[in-house]
């Protein structure tokens, strides 16, 4: 099993995390969740974060999004990675950027799982 995150790390402009989460949920979720391939998909949105998260007890990172696809194999993964709804979520994605985010970076990490 393969678990790819997509980390959105940055701010979200003031009042607008309700209507970022709601755009994500009628638009982007749908897309994420036809990857080709994909066993599942989970849309996670930030609570509260903890006390001193970051390193040496520093705050750490705001990270108001993240997209977790678990894949079973990596025949699946390149199949998601190949698949026309991640090419149409990728293309939306400065939009929603500059609709929702003061500042973002998009991280991608893979894990197998143990």
């Amino acid at each position: 099993m393969i678990t790819k995150l997509a980390i959105f790390e940055g701010t979200v402009k003031p009042g607008q995390t309700d209507a970022m989460r709601a755009y994500v949920e009628a638009e982007l979720a749908p897309l994420w969740r036809a990857f080709d391939g994909a066993h599942r998909v989970r849309v996670l949105y930030a609570a509260e974060p903890d006390d001193g998260g970051g390193a040496g007890g520093e705050d750490g990172p705001s990270v108001p999004l993240i997209l977790q696809v678990d894949y079973q194999s990596q025949a699946d993964l390149d199949r998601a990675m190949a698949s026309d709804a991640r090419h149409r979520s990728r293309a939306m994605l400065p939009t929603f950027y500059a609709r929702f985010f003061e500042t973002v970076t998009l991280r991608h990490h893979s894990f197998e799982v143990g």
